[in-house]
């Protein structure tokens, strides 16, 4: 690895535990697109992802715990299904086509900012005295699952999901799902690494290094947090979503095109 790939990846790190302490979202929609720009498979960034992840989370959680914003109970409950929905994804990440993977992450980075502003109406309803009936054990079980799921598919930690579906289905403010977020991506993140590690899949270097950086990244964001509003964090979450989805739909056309360039090639 040259010394710049080592530059840019650690700030890429730096980056992306910056946004997962601040949003709960696991930082690897920062690492993921870094690691494919950097000529890795998508499959390759996905499962070194997973390990920088790992790092992350678990410094940012110990901050939240000694700060006093970790809820163990509420880590656990949506943990346990998501623990065991990860190794779904993992599967299905190396049985689907790179270029849908990245697509059909494009499309989730899009359905969340409908899902964030569903909650701002919700919450509002609930001012009225009219809130919406949602099974707690239900909502919790889909919650986690759907976080496991998306861990292992997109390396992502599943708080790409689990942060608007807190907001949506548990009636959680948005710092305590972000906090609550990244102690359950501790779980999904650990998951998700070791199903990688057995398909062989994870680039130990690459992963350690951006783990580094998202290491001082998180323990920056996780002390800023909450300082901040929460209107300011909702806007901010809905802007990086609606920029980043932009970006993924074109690493998935691109991808698509490679593809077809290869297969007229080799018929040719």
């Amino acid at each position: 690895m040259i010394d710049l790939s080592w530059l840019i990846l650690i700030t890429g790190g730096l980056i992306s535990g910056v946004i997962a302490g601040l949003l709960g979202i696991g930082g690897g929609i920062i690492t993921i697109p870094l690691l494919v720009t950097l000529g890795y498979t998508p499959v390759q960034a996905i499962a070194t992802s997973s390990l920088a992840i790992v790092i992350t989370s678990i410094s940012g959680s110990l901050q939240n715990w000694q700060m006093g914003y970790f809820d163990f109970k509420r880590v656990i409950y949506l943990g346990i299904p998501a623990f065991l929905t990860t190794g779904i994804g993992v599967y299905f990440a190396n049985k689907i086509p790179s270029y849908i993977i990245l697509f059909t992450f494009g499309i989730i980075l899009l359905a969340n900012l409908y899902l964030i502003e569903l909650r701002k109406q919700l919450a509002l309803k609930e001012k009225e005295n009219t809130p919406p009936v949602f099974n707690p054990l239900v909502s919790k079980i889909g919650t986690g699952g759907a976080a496991g799921i998306l861990a292992g598919l997109f390396g992502l930690g599943g708080g790409i999901i689990m942060v608007p579906l807190q907001m949506l289905l548990l009636g959680e403010e948005i710092k305590v799902a972000i906090q609550t977020s990244l102690g359950v991506i501790v779980i999904t993140g650990l998951a998700a690494c070791t199903g990688h590690t057995l398909e062989g899949n994870i680039l130990f270097s690459q992963g350690i290094i951006l783990g580094c950086g998202g290491l001082l990244g998180v323990q920056m964001s996780t002390r800023t947090l909450p300082k901040l509003p929460d209107y300011t964090v909702s806007l901010v979450l809905r802007i990086f979503l609606g920029i980043l989805s932009v970006y993924i739909f074109w690493e998935a056309w691109t991808n698509y095109q490679q593809i077809i360039t290869i297969a007229v090639l080799n018929h040719s």
